[in-house]
């Protein structure tokens, strides 16, 4: 009869953001046990707080599953010597499965015959694997750092204290560093005391009554019913961020909810400090109004009961109280340094020690997005801003907010640049040429903005590439994958006619004018090139086939808007039926024998066939208007004019034969279709297409 499996490890207090990959991890790795072992099993249940992590299997079979295995050993021909007997290859081969010629028998596999053993293997009790089984999984968990305790040698995320290991009712024998396995289990470090657990299924309700909510979603599913009940109670908007969230779910066993107050003149302070400090230093959600603006309150999430709420709630406000004093005053401080002092003091910040300070990076952004100001043609007042911008676009690194809180760079600067009597839209630059800080995050509202945040971004990236930092693997410690996607994001929202090429050229120009590089400019600009492909492919998928996307990129991808237009239109044809399928045959039956063409060249005196007259004047009518068409970047005209050529390409094909015996006919067919296919790769590859 199946049993319920509970295996649970108690620990010292975990960090929370390790608790969640941990979870995860217990549950494959159980998972991935129970499959090697042939344990037939149920519902895999996964459980973490921040002083366990725990696994509950449903219906665990009380013996493993016996199996009958086929194994194919040497042909027969190989098997038997000229006498019929078994060979040495036969022989070691029945050794090696452990079984006796006797048990062989011949079997057909294309064609050829080949000897066949069938292995048998009973399976053993559940309970006699279990203890080896539980430990395996325990000594394989990683975790990002590990410690050890005592005098152990054996390393985990935190010291183990307890362990349960149930089988049904049964206690699976088992021990780590002096610690046994038993039946008993602690509750909430306060409010709870040990409990026995007598059933494995029993556990998520033993520890309930324990003041424990062992189960992720219901301990998340409470937090946010408490906090819009609160909400709704106060007429707030209460600001929940995910990673807030996910921190604070694995900070509690039991979550209530309450809320405090702040002095409100700390609301003279930019709301994002205060934000921040709450979420950063104290995990507390931020208060808003209707619109947006911030209320002098907090909420926060206890880890217990609803006992003595307005004392907890005092405690909490005394320490928020001296964090917003800190901000204010660092807030005030920083109001008393000039943007010129703060420049100067850049220039002893080493940004990188082969690339120089950030005041050396600061120069590099301006003269980059001083060219890029003047291939977008933008206004003298325009070109202005962008220079402003990019001169100050790091004065805030040095105030004492953006120490205490890195993540407020630019929010900060933009803030002080508007205090110090800077134009709005150089303020505004100042923020957004750090966007997009994130996958989420959004993109430069101003052209200004958008403009420095490409020449700070491939500034970063043409540096660390020039000293032979790309990114391999997981491995991108300069960021340098979410800034290129950033580059990438922004030429297209903006609908900027800049290519990459040309955006790599100023860079890598100005780099080699400022500073000594390691590496030749054709290398980096090779590098960046294979580099900021995967970062268009990765766009592009977000809305296309995979194989379309392959088609497209073939045929170039340095111009985003143009990729994308070609993207999309092809993506629209592709999904609209049978008729484009054909279509494609026919570009593809011209991609084909164009490969067998020695050059592209057409001479219309050599035109005999009717067929290939009106091919080479319907390609001829569309050919200017097509590549307008793509100029132009519109994707959908260029595909309609393409697809007026099938029916003569159709015609061409029943009609001619393009491999004829006269050298020069057949030489001037094939260049014909060479000349076309060439400008079908001038929109796609068209046979990477699937069907």
């Amino acid at each position: 009869m199946p049993k319920d499996l509970l295996f649970e490890i108690g620990l010292e207090e975990v960090p929370a953001r390790f608790l969640r990959a941990a979870m995860d991890q217990l549950k494959d790795k159980t998972v991935q046990w129970l499959e090697q072992s042939r344990l037939s099993h149920g519902e895999v249940e996964a459980y973490a707080t921040p002083r366990r992590l725990a696994v509950l299997v449903k219906g665990v079979a009380e013996k493993q599953d016996d199996v009958e295995e086929e194994v194919k050993g040497p042909a027969r021909k190989i098997a038997l010597d000229e006498n019929g007997n078994w060979s040495k290859a036969a022989l070691g081969f029945a050794r090696g499965q452990g079984a006796h010629p006797e048990q062989f028998t011949f079997k057909e596999l294309n064609g050829v015959e080949y000897i066949y053993v069938t292995k048998s293997s009973r399976g053993v009790e559940t309970a006699s694997i279990l203890s080896e089984g539980l430990l395996g999984i325990l000594s394989s968990m990683t975790f990002p750092k590990n410690m050890r305790w005592g005098s152990y040698d054996y390393k985990f995320v935190r010291p183990i204290r307890w362990l349960v290991a149930l089988f049904g009712s049964d206690v699976v024998d088992l021990e780590v560093t002096s610690v046994k396995s038993g039946n008993v289990t602690r509750g909430h470090r306060f409010l709870g005391t040990e409990a026995v657990i007598k059933e494995a299924a029993a556990y998520p309700e033993i520890l309930r009554s324990q003041h424990v909510i062992v189960d992720v979603k219901e301990r998340e599913k409470m937090i946010l019913e408490q906090i819009t009940q609160l909400a709704q109670e106060k007429n707030w908007k209460i600001a929940i961020k995910e990673d807030l969230l996910e921190e604070v779910l694995f900070l509690v066993e039991t979550p209530t909810v309450l809320f405090g107050t702040f002095d409100p003149s700390f609301l003279s302070i930019p709301q994002e400090v205060l934000i921040t400090s709450m979420r950063e230093h104290q995990r507390y959600f931020p208060v808003l109004d209707e619109q947006g603006k911030l209320l002098p309150y907090f909420v926060t999430v206890r880890n217990g009961d609803g006992t003595s709420l307005n004392v907890i709630a005092k405690g909490n406000e005394k320490v928020l109280r001296a964090r917003l004093s800190d901000a204010k005053f660092f807030y005030d401080e920083d109001q008393k340094l000039e943007i010129k002092d703060a420049l100067s003091k850049l220039e002893s910040i080493v940004f990188h020690e082969e690339m120089g300070t950030v005041g050396d990076k600061v120069r590099r952004i301006r003269k980059i997005a001083d060219q890029l100001a003047v291939d977008l043609q933008v206004s003298g007042t325009e070109q202005e801003y962008v220079s402003r911008a990019a001169d100050i676009c790091k004065f805030d690194l040095v105030t004492q907010m953006v120490y205490e809180f890195p993540e407020l760079q630019g929010v900060m600067g933009e803030d002080y640049a508007r205090k110090a009597g800077e134009h709005e839209t150089v303020a505004k630059a100042v923020f957004e040429h750090y966007q997009p800080r994130s996958a989420s995050d959004d993109l430069p509202s101003t052209l200004v903005g958008s403009i420095v945040s490409i020449a700070d971004k491939i500034d970063t990236i043409v540096g660390c590439f020039s000293i032979g930092i790309i990114p391999t693997g997981s491995q991108d410690p300069y960021a340098l994958r979410r800034q290129s996607q950033g580059i990438v994001q922004i030429l297209l929202s903006k609908q900027m006619p800049l290519t990459l090429s040309r955006v790599f050229d100023i860079a890598i120009g100005v780099h080699a004018e400022l500073r000594e590089m390691k590496r030749q400019g054709n290398e980096i600009r090779k590098d960046l090139e294979e580099f900021f492909s995967l970062r268009v492919k990765k766009l592009l998928s977000e809305n296309l086939r995979y194989d379309v996307v392959d088609a497209v990129i073939s045929a170039g991808f340095d111009d985003i808007m143009s990729v994308v237009s070609r993207g999309n239109s092809l993506m629209n044809a592709v999904n609209s039926g049978d008729d484009f399928k054909t279509t494609i045959e026919s570009f593809n039956r011209v991609s084909n024998l164009a490969a067998k063409a020695t050059g592209a060249s057409v001479s219309e005196s050599l035109l005999q066939e009717e067929a290939e007259k009106e091919l080479h004047a319907d390609w001829m009518g569309i050919q200017k208007p097509y590549l307008a068409a793509l100029a132009e970047r519109d994707g959908e005209k260029a595909l309609e004019l393409l697809g007026q050529l099938k029916a003569s390409i159709t015609h061409f094909f029943d009609s001619v034969m393009v491999m004829a015996e006269d050298e020069k006919i057949r030489s001037n067919r094939l260049g014909l279709l060479a000349q076309i296919d060439h400008g079908f790769k001038q929109f796609a590859d068209f046979n990477k297409l699937v069907y």
